[in-house]
């Protein structure tokens, strides 16, 4: 099994390698950087690559890691008895498994994604060391072992909100996706929006990056949004000329598309503003 770029997900060479790396390995592949560069995508790729059926487990902030096991659904089981369903004497009929009781189950290789791993408690990671190490658990309500019978190539996403803990980050194999430069960029966007003008595409990325490298940005504009930005772009039929800023303007055309926070607006406003009054 060796992964590459699709035809709908251009990977960088080092990141290529760390995913077959990791599969080499057969370590979890912990894969951060910047929101909307395409982690999440990476997995669903992977699988799509490697011909493999994919399990997505979304973490979120209320998660617990036990729940990516199984969970035991204990009221359920009260409620029976108190009607007398005769399911109440197999508490296996109460056991609701979870995505990695699922990935561990499977009838062949899977690509399990946890995303953003990094939205639950502090100690999820911690919570889930032994099962990822050792591809197994125990159902104490059943008193069964589920072990994995293909372990599957596991992906971690993290936003990099919080930490992760050195034991969970020892047992992975780690690897950050850098901002695409321009040439990569292109390549990217040639796989979204086939066909797009050379200097229409010039305008636009080189618009995209100067926002990008503006000072005191809380949000930077990510690959995703540069792909939203272009769609409108062309779904408005624009030029590059429509895209030249008018003298002592600092907003983009369709500028929502890439600032998504009021205080980015606002600082592009003020930078205009000082813009005018130097130019007087």
């Amino acid at each position: 099994m060796n992964f590459a770029s699709t035809d709908s997900y251009v990977a960088p060479p080092d990141l290529a390698i760390a995913v077959n790396a990791a599969v080499t390995l057969e370590r979890p592949l912990l894969v951060k950087g910047e929101p909307g560069t395409g982690k999440t995508e990476l997995a669903r790729q992977v699988a799509q690559s490697l011909d493999l059926p994919i399990i997505e487990w979304n973490v979120k902030s209320t998660t617990k890691a036990q729940q990516g096991l199984y969970e035991y659904d204990a009221v359920s089981r009260l409620r029976d008895s108190q009607l007398g369903e005769a399911r109440v004497h197999d508490v296996a009929n109460y056991i609701r498994k979870g995505k990695l009781w699922q990935a561990f189950e499977a009838p062949g290789k899977v690509v399990l994604l946890i995303d953003e791993i990094d939205k639950a408690d502090i100690e999820f990671p911690n919570d889930l060391l032994q099962e990822l190490d050792r591809m197994e658990f125990h159902v104490y309500e059943t008193g069964e072992t589920v072990r994995a019978a293909h372990r599957p190539v596991v992906i971690i996403t993290s936003n990099n909100e919080k930490e992760l803990p050195d034991a969970f980050l020892r047992r992975c194999f780690f690897h950050y996706i850098r901002f695409p430069d321009a040439e990569t960029l292109k390549r990217i966007v040639e796989v979204h929006h086939p066909g797009l003008k050379p200097r229409l595409l010039e305008r636009a990325l080189s618009q995209f990056f100067e926002i990008r490298e503006v000072p005191g940005l809380k949000k930077k504009p990510s690959t995703s949004e540069l792909l939203d930005w272009l769609k409108l772009i062309l779904a408005e039929d624009l030029t590059p000329e429509d895209l030249q800023r008018p003298a002592g303007e600092m907003l983009p055309r369709l500028h929502g598309a890439l600032l998504k926070n009021e205080q980015d607006v606002a600082l592009f406003e003020k930078l205009a503003f000082m813009a005018r009054r130097q130019a007087r």
